[in-house]
């Protein structure tokens, strides 16, 4: 997002701004980076010309946000760019804000403003007041399409590069997870194996040993035939 400049007294401005729509005007804080305005605005629906049953009374911030005078002031030089010469309806606006005070009804509230409107040198014809006022409208929608672009721009920088690193290191996990489970398996099988081994060793011991045992035991019977053989030919057959 570009950042918009702000001219000379802008501040001053953009709290006098605020303070026509706005019951409380919160405490400075930095001014964030605002969009450009396109090029191509789109007019919003006209005002009707028809006598207001309400008036513009400071509006309540939404529950999910709250008024940041660092926007107010971004608004302001969107509004002072889209700012003719001449009494419009911020004179008007301003007229009424200060008619508010006073034990007025509501029409008499917008008659008294009209009145004080005209005597500024503003025009005769309620619809040039109304013109201007959509020429307002005009600027902050515009204002509005290229604030969303920016922040769809922004989710699919930052969001959307930390959905795919989140699906990556999902899809690792899953792998990784399949690779210990295999390993599990693999270390299963092998202590499996190693038990039986164990009991393996024990019955080819035995086996082995009672084979040494027999092979002694049948080579003790040759030899002592031999042996008792050889005595006896020593004894009874002379050479």
């Amino acid at each position: 997002m570009a950042e918009q400049e702000t001219s000379p007294g802008l501040e001053g401005f953009g709290k006098k701004l605020l303070s026509l729509f706005i019951k409380d005007v919160p405490e400075n804080r930095p001014r964030p980076v605002v969009p450009q305005a396109p090029n191509n605005p789109v007019i919003p629906p006209a005002v009707q010309a028809n006598p207001v049953s309400t008036p513009l009374a400071p509006v309540t911030p939404s529950a999910e946000g709250s008024v940041d005078t660092k926007f107010v002031d971004h608004f302001a030089s969107v509004l002072s760019k889209a700012n003719q010469p001449g009494p419009d309806y911020f004179e008007f606006r301003e007229t009424l804000k200060n008619l508010s005070n006073l034990n007025l009804s509501e029409d008499q509230q917008y008659q008294a403003a009209w009145a004080s409107f005209r005597a500024m040198g503003g025009p005769a014809d309620v619809s040039s007041l109304i013109n201007s006022a959509n020429q307002y409208l005009t600027a902050l929608n515009n204002d509005q399409q290229a604030f969303s672009r920016t922040v769809d721009a922004a989710l699919n920088e930052k969001v959307g590069g930390l959905s795919n690193e989140q699906k990556q290191l999902q899809a690792e996990n899953e792998q990784l997870a399949k690779q210990i489970l295999e390993l599990q398996r693999k270390i299963d099988a092998n202590n499996g194996r190693l038990a039986q081994i164990g009991g393996e060793i024990d019955e080819q011991s035995r086996k082995i040993a009672q084979n040494k045992s027999n092979y002694e035991a049948t080579l003790a019977v040759f030899v002592g035939q031999i042996k008792r053989d050889l005595l006896k030919l020593g004894e009874y057959i002379k050479q």
